[in-house]
C-alpha cells in the first residue's frame, strides 16, 4: 500500500491534458492541485488515482533541484496515499491528481510532509462533496 509503482504515475497526455482543461483546481502553498474524476475503466485495474507530480524550469535552473523536489514530494505522497485511496476504493471512484510546486525555495521533508497531509485531506473532503457519479456500463 505503501508504494509508488508505474501504474500510479499519469503519463497520458490525453489525461494530462483534460486534467489541466476541465479538472478542479484549488491551492495549498507550495503546491498548486489540480485534480479531475475519471469514467470508470480509464485507469488501470486496481489504480484509484494517478498523480503527475511537476515543477518549473523557470523556478528552478539545475535539474538536480528540481529532482530533488520531486522525490520529496513523492515520499510525501507515498505515505498519505492510503488515506485518499481509502476514500476513492469506499466511493468506486478513480482520480487524476497533479501536484505542481510553484515556490522558488525548497521546503524542508517535514514542512512538505504536513502540506502534502494538507492536500490529502482537502482532497478527501472535495471529493467526498461531489455528487455521486452514474455508471456508464448500462449502456
Amino acid at each position: 500500500m505503501y508504494t509508488f509503482g508505474k501504474q500510479e504515475r499519469l503519463c497520458s497526455t490525453k489525461l494530462t491534458d483534460a486534467l489541466f482543461r476541465t479538472g478542479h483546481k484549488f491551492m495549498v502553498f507550495p503546491y498548486s492541485v489540480h485534480w479531475m474524476l475519471c469514467p470508470p475503466g480509464t485507469l488501470p485495474p486496481g489504480t484509484p488515482a494517478q498523480v503527475l507530480i511537476a515543477t518549473s524550469k523557470k523556478k528552478f535552473h539545475h535539474a538536480v533541484d528540481r529532482n530533488r523536489v520531486k522525490r520529496l514530494t513523492r515520499e510525501c505522497y507515498r505515505l498519505h496515499k492510503p488515506q485518499l485511496y481509502h476514500t476513492l476504493t469506499a466511493r468506486n471512484l478513480t482520480i487524476t491528481l497533479a501536484l505542481n510546486y510553484i515556490h522558488n525555495e525548497i521546503f524542508d521533508y517535514q514542512k512538505l510532509d504536513q502540506k502534502v497531509g494538507r492536500i490529502v485531506e482537502t482532497l478527501i473532503q472535495q471529493i467526498e462533496s461531489q455528487p455521486p457519479q452514474p455508471d456508464n456500463q448500462a449502456s
